[in-house]
């Protein structure tokens, strides 16, 4: 089965920001972790684990501790221009598993990877091996971003590269101005919040942005019909912000 999930990752819009569409039983709960003050481990730095190192320090974990036996090639080294990733070179060790709140198991030993598996399921520590979605707790999609929106798609492990299709192909529908229309409501939202009107008033007029033409309006780059558009939907109090908003989002849209 194929799912795909919608995150507003500063949840702009709605208080509930993120949506699943999906047919048919899941394999796996969809979740997106908030990784602040997290530790993290990855065992194996090849080109994969390298892969997973870079997405969870930007992802940001407090730390990412990676273990391998061998020594880090020079185009693997970069890993440690991020400042929470720590490499050691030796073995992996079950106490390394202390503390830790999540763990990729990416080396070449197979055997390995699953021993690494069944320890984190012990002690209640969601695991990840790469390409074996079957010996681990959980499984990473493919992931599509554009400014603060993720497309995430899974496959359930099934077909990691019809997953990787899916992902491109949803890519070339989300153009940046959602980017900068994300942008937008983010700095919308607390002001109309501020107002105290209530939830059901404010929902309702977040729904009446985001059905409007106003992010048509940003991709052609048409402040004059986006400032009409927030003018007809918004409180009078707030129209003397909007027009600064508007020119800093177009502004950095175009950068």
């Amino acid at each position: 089965m194929i799912s795909i999930r919608i995150f507003l990752r500063k949840k702009a819009v709605f208080p509930s920001a993120g949506h699943l569409i999906c047919i048919g039983p899941m394999r796996y709960y969809p979740i997106f972790l908030n990784l602040a003050r997290k530790k993290c481990l990855v065992v194996g730095a090849g080109q994969v684990g390298r892969r997973k190192i870079a997405t969870l320090a930007s992802c940001g974990a407090h730390e990412v501790l990676v273990l391998d036996v061998a020594p880090l090639s020079p185009s693997g080294a970069a890993i440690l221009d991020h400042a929470c990733v720590r490499f050691e070179q030796r073995p992996f060790a079950p106490d390394d598993l202390d503390g830790r709140f999540l763990v990729i198991a990416s080396t070449s030993d197979e055997e390995l990877n699953w021993r690494i598996s069944r320890l984190c399921e012990e002690r209640g520590i969601p695991c990840n091996i790469v390409d074996q979605p079957e010996k681990c707790s959980f499984i990473v999609p493919a992931l599509f971003t554009q400014g603060d929106l993720t497309l995430a798609v899974s496959t359930g492990g099934s077909s990691p590269a019809l997953a990787r299709k899916i992902r491109r192909d949803l890519g070339d529908s989300f153009g940046t101005q959602y980017g900068a229309f994300l942008t937008l409501m983010g700095r919308l939202r607390p002001l109309v919040l501020g107002l105290g009107q209530g939830t059901d008033h404010n929902s309702e007029l977040f729904r009446a942005i985001v059905d409007s033409p106003l992010l048509d309006a940003i991709k052609g780059r048409d402040i004059p019909t986006a400032l009409s558009i927030l003018r007809s939907i918004l409180p009078e109090s707030l129209h003397g912000q909007i027009e600064a908003m508007v020119m800093g989002v177009m502004h950095d849209d175009a950068g």
